[in-house]
C-alpha cells in the first residue's frame, strides 16, 4: 500500500468547501449559462399517453411554421434505433425491456419521447408541439405491479411478460431455519415511488465540427467517460472524436447524469443540422422524464429463537421498474436483495427481488437506492417481532448485529448475477450505543406512547449499513505548475458533493503542501485523465482519493529525481517542504523551477466499504389531524476516515432531510391511465427549510477501512438509508394504544389519520 503522509493534517480538517465562493458570487457555468453562434433549441414532444400504438406522426404543419428548423422522428434516425445500454448489473435477460432512444412504433409511458423540434427559441418550439399531429392507438396501461403480474397487458409482446428479471440474494438454508425456528413473523411492506428531483434540471448542448468530425458535448456529469463510451458507439465515431464537458450541476442524488434519450438526441441534431443545439429539461419535464425511484412492495417473512436471535429472512419483494429498464435500473433491486439483512448476523437468507415492468416513467437510482427500502421494510419487521416476543428493541438489535470479531462478514451473494460482497470493518455496537446516549434514550422512554399536550409522543431507533466505494478503479493526474502549485486532475465527478475541497486535502497532505500549493482541482471530463469513471455509490472519495495518493507518490518520486539532478545528490537525499525540494545542507530549490513535471496513477479494487451507524428519532403525533412532528433527530455513523468533518457533515444532515422528505411528503402518484398526477411542486411536495429544524448528525472514525490507503469509506448516502424505517417505528410507538403498525410510506397526514380512525383502509 502506498504510505499515507499527512505532514500538514489537512486530512480531518473542517475546510470550507473550494468551490463555494464561485457559487456565491453568481461565478458558476451550468449548461443554460452557455450560448454559441448560431444555435438553435431543442424541444422534445413527449407522449401524452401511456401505452399505445404509434399509427402515424405529420410535422408538415410544425415545420411551415416560422423559425422551425426541423423536427426529428425514429424515421430520421434510420431502420436501426439506437438502444440505451445498461450501465452496471447486466443481464442478456433484460435487453428486450431496454430503451430506445425515441419512440418506434409504440410508446409505453406519458413523457416518452416522440419527436425532437429545433427551433430559433424555446418559445416558438414549444408552439411548434401542438402543430405535430400525432395519431396513437390506445392500449390498456399497466399501471402497477399487481396488474403487470397479470399478464392481461404487455408491455413488449415478444418477451411475453412483464416480469423482466428476478435476482435473489442467497445465504445458507433458509428454508430449513424457517421449519425448526420457535418463532416466525410475516408481513407486508410498501414503500412509495418518489425521486431524486434536484434543484437544477437537466439540460445539453452540442456542437459538431463537421469538418473534423468531432463532437462537444457540454453538460456531462456523474460518469462522463460511461456516457461518452456508449454515445461514441450509437453515433458510428471513436471515443476520441468526442469531448465530454462537465460543468457545474444543480445536484445528481443518482439521477443526473445517466445516458437519457436526450443524450443522444441533442448530439444527433446537432450533427444533422450542423448547428450548436441546447435542450434544457423544465420542470414538469424533469418530474416526467427522469429518473424515478423507490416503488417496491413485499412481503418478508422473520425467523428467531425463543430469546430473539435470528435464524433466518426469506420474503419476495416487488419493484416497479416503470417502462424500461434504464442504465442503472436493477441496482436498486440488487441492493435490496443483498443488504436486506443490513448490519445484522443472519445467517439464513433467501429474498426474491422481480423487476416488473409498468406503464411509468422507467426508474433508476436515488440516494441510497434500494438500500432506503429494504431499511424500512426491516426495521418495521424487527419492530413487530421483537414486541411479539417481548424482547426490547434496542436489546433485540444489539443481540443480532454483527460483532467486529466476525468481520470480515459475508454478504448474501446476488444471482443470477453472481455478485458477492462483504463488509470490511466496525463495531456495529458502538455506533448503536452512542446514538441510544446522545437521543438520551432511557429518559425518551418515560414518554413512549404518552399522550402530552394533545399529542403521542414515540421513539424508535435503527442500524443500518453504506455499500461505497463501486470499482473497479479511478484515475488522477498532477501537474507542477509554473508558479510551483500542483493542478489535480481526477476521474471522479462533481455534482455537489464538495469534491474540489476534499481531493485538494488529500493532495496536498500527499505532497506536504500547504492547501494553497494546490492550484485548482479539474474533475469528470476525458479531457483530464486518460480514464475515469465518475461519481456514484458514494466512491469518489475512495476511489479518486486514493488514485492521488498513487500519483502524488509518483509526482514526489519525479521531484526529487529531478531536483537531485540540479543539486548535485542523491534523489533520497531530498526533502520537499512547502514550496521548495532541500537536498543536503538544506540547499533549497523552488519546485517552480521544475515546472511541467506531471504523474498519472489509478487506483483499482473490487472490494467494497462498508460505513455503518444508527439513527434514532421523538416524534409526536396529533391523532386528529395526522400530523408528525420530529421533535428530535440524531444520526451516528462511522465513516472509516473523516477527509473533510465540514462537507461530511453537510452530505449527512442533507441526505436525512431528503429521507424525511421520502417518509412523509415525496410521492410520484399516478391514474388507473397512467398520468402522473403530481407533475408539479403543487402536487409533489419536497422538504423545505422549516419542515425538520431538529436534526443532529455525528462522524465517528474508529474503524478505517481495511482495503485502502487512505481508510476512508463511502458517506455520501448513510443519512437516508434508515430514515423511513426509523420514522414508522417512532409512529407505531407513539400510536402503540391504537394498535397502529404503518406498513406503507409515506405517512402523509391522511395516511397517519387513518391508521389511527380507519385502520382497514391501511394497505396491510
Amino acid at each position: 500500500m502506498i504510505p499515507v503522509r499527512a505532514t500538514n493534517a489537512l486530512i480531518g480538517s473542517p475546510i470550507e468547501r473550494l468551490e463555494d465562493m464561485r457559487f456565491l458570487r453568481g461565478r458558476g457555468q451550468y449548461v443554460d449559462d452557455l450560448a454559441f453562434d448560431r444555435m438553435i433549441h431543442a424541444v422534445i414532444l413527449r407522449s401524452p399517453v401511456a401505452h399505445g400504438r404509434i399509427r402515424s406522426i405529420d410535422k408538415s404543419a410544425a415545420l411551415r411554421l416560422p423559425g422551425i428548423h426541423g423536427v426529428i422522428t425514429a424515421a430520421d434516425i434510420g431502420s436501426l434505433i439506437p438502444i440505451v445500454p445498461l450501465r452496471q448489473d447486466g443481464s442478456d435477460e433484460l435487453k428486450p425491456f431496454l430503451q430506445p432512444v425515441i419512440a418506434d412504433r409504440k410508446v409505453r409511458y406519458v413523457g416518452e419521447p416522440i419527436a425532437v423540434v429545433l427551433a430559433d427559441s424555446p418559445a416558438r418550439g414549444e408552439d411548434a408541439l401542438e402543430h405535430v399531429a400525432v395519431e396513437i392507438e390506445p392500449l390498456r396501461a399497466v399501471v402497477d405491479t399487481a396488474m403487470a403480474r397479470t399478464g392481461e397487458s404487455l408491455l413488449f409482446e415478444q418477451a411475453g411478460s412483464n416480469l423482466a428479471l428476478t435476482l435473489t440474494g442467497l445465504r445458507g438454508d433458509c428454508e430449513s431455519a424457517l421449519r425448526k425456528a420457535a418463532y416466525t413473523r410475516r408481513e407486508r411492506f410498501k414503500v412509495q415511488r418518489h425521486g431524486a428531483v434536484p434543484m437544477e434540471p437537466r439540460g445539453l448542448l452540442a456542437t459538431w465540427d463537421d469538418a473534423q468530425q468531432h463532437l462537444t458535448l457540454y453538460g456531462a456529469a456523474k460518469v462522463a467517460f460511461l456516457n461518452r463510451r456508449m454515445l461514441a458507439k450509437q453515433m458510428g465515431l471513436p471515443e476520441s472524436a468526442i469531448r465530454m464537458v462537465e460543468n457545474d450541476v444543480g445536484g445528481g442524488f443518482g439521477a443526473r447524469g445517466e445516458f437519457y434519450p436526450e443524450d443522444y438526441l441533442i448530439p444527433f441534431a446537432a450533427r444533422l443540422t450542423g448547428r450548436p443545439v441546447k435542450w434544457i429539461e423544465d420542470r414538469r419535464e424533469n418530474l416526467l422524464a427522469t429518473n424515478h425511484a423507490r416503488n417496491a412492495e413485499g412481503e418478508l417473512e422473520i425467523a428467531c429463537d425463543r430469546a430473539g436471535t435470528i435464524l433466518a429472512l426469506r420474503g419476495h419483494v416487488l419493484t416497479d421498474q416503470g417502462a424500461y429498464i434504464r442504465t442503472n435500473g436493477p441496482t436498486a433491486a440488487r441492493n435490496i436483495a443483498q443488504v436486506l439483512t443490513g448490519p445484522y448476523r443472519i445467517p439464513n437468507v433467501h429474498i426474491d427481488v422481480s423487476l416488473m415492468m409498468t406503464n411509468k416513467t422507467p426508474s433508476g437510482t436515488y440516494r441510497g437506492p434500494g438500500r432506503f427500502e429494504a431499511d424500512f421494510f426491516r426495521e418495521r419487521l424487527f419492530d413487530i417481532a421483537a414486541g411479539e416476543l417481548g424482547i426490547d428493541r434496542v436489546e433485540f438489535r444489539r443481540l443480532n448485529l454483527i460483532a467486529e470479531s466476525e468481520m470480515p462478514y459475508q454478504l448474501p451473494t446476488v444471482e443470477p448475477l453472481n455478485i458477492a460482497s462483504e463488509t470490511d470493518s466496525g463495531n456495529y455496537r458502538s455506533t448503536l450505543d452512542r446514538c441510544l446516549e446522545e437521543i438520551d434514550w432511557t429518559a425518551r422512554l418515560a414518554v413512549q406512547g404518552k399522550l402530552l399536550d394533545g399529542r403521542y409522543h414515540g421513539t424508535a431507533i435503527g442500524c443500518y449499513l453504506e455499500g461505497g466505494a463501486s470499482g473497479p478503479k479511478e484515475g488522477a493526474r498532477l501537474v507542477l505548475e509554473a508558479d510551483g502549485k500542483v493542478s489535480v486532475y481526477v476521474g471522479s465527478s462533481s455534482i455537489g458533493q464538495g469534491l474540489e475541497a476534499v481531493c485538494a486535502q488529500i493532495a496536498a497532505d500527499a505532497l506536504g503542501l500547504p492547501l494553497d500549493g494546490i492550484s485548482g482541482v479539474f474533475h469528470g471530463s476525458p479531457d483530464h485523465v486518460s480514464e475515469g469513471y465518475g461519481a456514484y455509490s458514494s466512491r469518489s472519495v475512495v476511489m479518486g482519493g486514493n488514485a492521488i495518493l498513487a500519483a502524488a507518490d509518483k509526482l514526489r518520486q519525479s521531484i526529487r529525481a529531478a531536483a537531485a539532478g540540479k543539486l548535485n545528490c542523491n534523489a533520497n537525499e531530498i526533502e520537499i517542504d512547502g514550496g521548495t525540494a532541500r537536498g543536503p545542507l538544506g540547499r533549497p530549490l523552488p519546485l517552480a523551477s521544475l515546472a511541467g513535471l506531471s504523474a498519472e496513477a489509478s487506483f483499482a479494487s473490487n472490494k467494497r466499504t462498508y460505513s455503518y451507524g444508527a439513527h434514532a428519532a421523538h416524534v409526536a403525533v396529533d391523532v386528529k389531524t395526522g400530523h408528525v412532528e420530529v421533535l428530535d433527530y440524531v444520526a451516528v455513523e462511522d465513516v472509516g476516515r473523516i477527509i473533510n468533518p465540514l462537507t461530511l457533515h453537510g452530505q449527512v444532515m442533507g441526505s436525512i432531510v431528503q429521507g424525511l422528505g421520502g417518509a412523509f411528503l415525496e410521492h410520484f402518484v399516478y391514474d388507473e391511465e397512467g398520468q402522473l398526477l403530481t407533475g408539479s411542486f403543487a402536487d409533489y411536495l419536497l422538504p423545505t427549510a422549516d419542515n425538520f429544524p431538529n436534526i443532529r448528525a455525528i462522524a465517528l472514525e474508529e474503524k478505517p477501512s481495511p482495503n485502502n490507503p487512505l481508510g476512508a469509506k463511502g458517506a455520501g448516502e448513510g443519512g437516508i438509508i434508515p430514515v423511513g424505517g426509523v420514522i414508522a417505528n417512532a409512529v407505531a410507538a407513539a400510536l402503540l394504544s391504537f394498535g397502529a403498525q404503518p406498513r406503507e410510506l409515506p405517512l402523509s397526514p391522511p395516511r397517519v389519520w387513518a391508521l389511527v380512525n380507519e385502520p382497514d383502509s391501511v394497505t396491510r
